[in-house]
This record gives structure tokens, C-alpha cells and sequence, in this order.
């Protein structure tokens, strides 16, 4: 019985939510909530750290295998009139990709197993926490593990001397955009999942970002349709901001890409915010 009545209370509570505003007398601040939910995919993560601080390894191991291996036997590219090493036009776009990856991780697989089989959100909203503050805590954490990958990347590229100006102390603030920018996208197109197969999809869409977005070769290597194809990708945006602040070679186009990510963040956002109104409160 007392279970019973905790569970008509969680969904007087749900329905309650459902017809009110943001904070609906929450006795918490937007700011604690999503904290809260931020905390609390920190504290899971302990038990799991191995496998936390091994996703920065695969762009290090790009970076080394192509960045340098291929550096070998290419003299560079040309960046804003300049023409400088292989492995410095690499390494930027491996820190961008850095980003995306950490972001892309929880805001996809760890994500949907939260939303269509842990059943954690049903439970977080049991509490005096909202749809918003759970997809601000999920997206939070999210862009800090993204931010992580992308600050210990950063930290080999100073090692390596790839870092060419007083510029690329941004990049890991650029970084961040680039993570906000997925971890939005990725929660939004996750809650339209409806199995495991559907992260097919995924690989389907950031594969080819990955290997065509400037990140082993200029863009101006594809016709031009294809080049404007590529300019509204979201990795595209990242990795000419990063290589822009780490050569120095910084032009308007920066500014755009920060702008266009920002947005995309913002608008991840509300898609999830309303999906989840949709999926958890109807």
C-alpha cells in the first residue's frame, strides 16, 4: 500500500508538471538542479572511470598515426596565407573532434538507456526537479566530459609544440561550443529513438563529418556544392574555429562558427525539453 500510494502521488505530481510553468514552486533554483543532475552522473562515473578517461585516446592515436606518421611525407597546408606542418593542421581538428566525442557519448548511448530502460528521468521527476532541469543537467554533463577530452588533447598539443599562438589558449574554451553544439543535437535526435539499431544512424551521420569536415585534408578539395555541404556541418564549424585559434589565423569565419554553434546548442535544447514533456509527462 504505501508503495502504491507513492506511485499515485509520482504521477499526480507528473500530471501537476505537466499543465505548469518552468519552475512550478520548485524549493530549487535552476542553477541547484542542474547541478544536481550533473552531481549525479558524476558520482555513476566512479565506478566507471576506466572507461571515462580512455575516450580522449582514439584522436591521440589519429594524431600520432596520421598527424605525424603522414606528416612524414606531407609538407603541410596552407592556413590563412601561411603554409604550416601536416601534423599542426591535424591536431586542431582531432581536438574538435575530441569534443564531439565526449558530448556525442552521453548524449546518445548513456542518454537512451536513461530515458527507455533505466527509467531515471521517471524518477528524477518524482522529485521537485523539471523536464528542462533534467535535459540542462544531462546536457551539462555531457559538455564537461566533452570538455575534458578536448582539455587533455589540448594539453598534448602544448607538449608537441602544435599550439603556434596566444590564440589557442581559447581553444578549449572553443571546445566547449563545439560540445554544447553535440551534446543539444544528439539528445534531441536521441529522444526520437526507438531501439539500439536506431544509433546506426549515428555512426551514419558523424563518420562522415569526421573524415571529410577539413580534418585530414582542406575543404577546398571538393567541389564546390560539396564544400557548402560540408560548411553547415557542426564538426566543419568546430574544427575551423580550433585551427583558426591555435595557428592565429583568426578571420570572421570564427566568429560565425560561434555564433552557429551556440544556436544549435540552444536549439537542441528546447527540442528536448518539449520531447521530454512529450515522452515522460503526457
Amino acid at each position: 500500500m504505501p508503495l502504491l500510494n507513492a506511485t499515485l502521488t509520482a504521477d499526480a505530481a507528473r500530471r501537476d508538471r505537466a499543465g505548469r510553468g518552468d519552475r512550478r514552486g520548485s524549493p530549487l533554483t535552476a542553477r541547484e538542479a542542474t547541478r544536481l543532475v550533473a552531481l549525479r552522473n558524476l558520482m555513476a562515473y566512479r565506478r566507471y572511470w576506466m572507461a571515462f578517461a580512455t575516450g580522449f585516446l582514439e584522436p591521440v592515436l589519429y594524431l600520432f598515426s596520421i598527424g605525424i606518421g603522414v606528416g612524414a611525407l606531407v609538407s603541410g597546408f596552407e592556413v590563412g596565407g601561411e603554409e604550416i606542418g601536416y601534423a599542426a593542421f591535424v591536431a586542431p581538428a582531432m581536438l574538435a573532434t575530441s569534443a564531439m566525442n565526449g558530448a556525442l557519448y552521453d548524449a546518445t548511448f548513456n542518454f537512451f538507456h536513461k530515458l527507455r530502460f533505466g527509467k531515471l528521468f521517471d524518477q528524477m521527476l518524482a522529485t521537485p526537479l523539471t523536464t528542462m532541469d533534467v535535459a540542462r543537467g544531462e546536457m551539462t554533463w555531457s559538455l564537461a566530459r566533452g570538455g575534458i577530452y578536448a582539455l587533455v588533447f589540448w594539453l598534448v598539443m602544448v607538449a608537441m609544440g602544435l599550439v603556434d599562438s596566444w590564440w589557442g589558449l581559447l581553444a578549449p574554451a572553443a571546445a566547449l561550443l563545439i560540445g554544447w553544439a553535440f551534446a543539444g543535437v544528439c539528445m534531441a535526435v536521441t529522444t526520437f529513438m526507438r531501439s539500439w539499431q536506431d544509433f546506426e544512424y549515428v555512426t551514419l551521420a558523424t563518420l562522415p563529418m569526421f573524415l571529410f569536415s577539413a580534418t585530414f585534408f582542406p575543404v577546398t578539395a571538393f567541389p564546390t556544392w560539396l564544400q557548402w555541404v560540408i560548411e553547415v556541418t557542426p564538426l566543419y564549424r568546430g574544427v575551423v574555429l580550433v585551427r583558426e585559434l591555435c595557428t592565429g589565423h583568426v578571420t570572421w569565419g570564427a566568429a560565425f562558427s560561434v555564433v552557429y554553434l551556440v544556436g544549435l546548442g540552444l536549439l537542441g535544447l528546447a527540442v528536448v525539453r518539449r520531447r521530454l514533456d512529450r515522452l515522460l509527462l503526457s
